[in-house]
């Protein structure tokens, strides 16, 4: 019985695996016909479908499902996606910002709306929570890269705002209108990144206690797994026995 319950573990870990990198998948997708629509459909000319692309390679999603994110935004029956922010507070007070990618408005906004009710937690007006966060560019590079003194200057020399490091990665922070500049000035001397884009980062965190966090992580989770959900930004610090989660 323990060997089939370990299996049963193994096998829902897998599952929810699988479905969070379906999820990512399907994410990457929608970001690169976007982009595809938005302007040329060559990553040459086009420094957002550049961008999107880079992103979802380096997460290995193949070749051909990228190709098709890209027809999809040429053929006349493409499906039209809107990017639309949503802001709420969640369990403790803490606010959230939820950025969404769909093709039907009013699906989302009521899905979202749905989420926050169940969880303790409430919509608010546009500019409720925004305020509380700074829109900035990050870039994220593995350790192997290089030192941190090497990409701090880098990073320094790209234009880039600001640079922490730890033993897994480089994150580097840009204004929102030089992401894309400084992204190309970094590929070409520490090479592919790992991961770019468009974040909202807390002003300050908002200590909340184990439960409050609990909670919040269900909130959290119950947005991700909404199909037109892409990001989830919060202002929360976990305590400690909760951040590996």
């Amino acid at each position: 019985m323990a060997g089939h319950s370990k299996f049963k573990n193994i096998q829902f870990r897998k599952d929810r695996q699988d479905k969070i990198r379906s999820k990512l998948f399907s994410k990457f997708s929608r970001d690169i016909t976007l982009a595809a629509k938005q302007g040329l459909p060559d990553p040459a000319a086009n420094s957002r479908l550049r961008l999107a692309i880079a992103n979802a390679k380096a997460e290995s999603m193949p070749r051909d499902n990228i190709d098709r994110a890209i027809k999809k935004a040429q053929g006349g029956d493409a499906d039209t996606y809107a990017e639309i922010r949503y802001e709420g507070f969640g369990p403790a007070g803490v606010g959230i910002i939820v950025e969404v990618l769909t093709d039907n408005r009013n699906r989302a906004a009521a899905n979202v709306r749905a989420i926050f009710g169940k969880h303790g937690g409430a919509m608010g007006e546009s500019g409720a929570v925004a305020f509380m966060f700074d829109r900035l560019g990050r870039i994220t590079y593995p350790s192997a890269a290089g030192t941190e003194d090497a990409v701090m200057e880098a990073a320094i020399e790209a234009g880039a705002q600001d640079v922490t490091s730890d033993g897994d990665r480089h994150v580097i922070l840009t204004g929102f209108e030089d992401l894309a500049q400084v992204a190309e000035s970094l590929e070409t001397t520490l090479g592919p990144a790992r991961s770019t884009g468009v974040i909202w980062n807390p002003k300050t965190l908002l200590a909340v206690s184990q439960d409050s966090a609990a909670s919040i992580a269900k909130l959290v989770e119950a947005l991700e797994d909404d199909e037109d959900v892409q990001n989830v930004w919060l202002n929360v610090e976990l305590p400690e026995d909760d951040e590996a989660d």
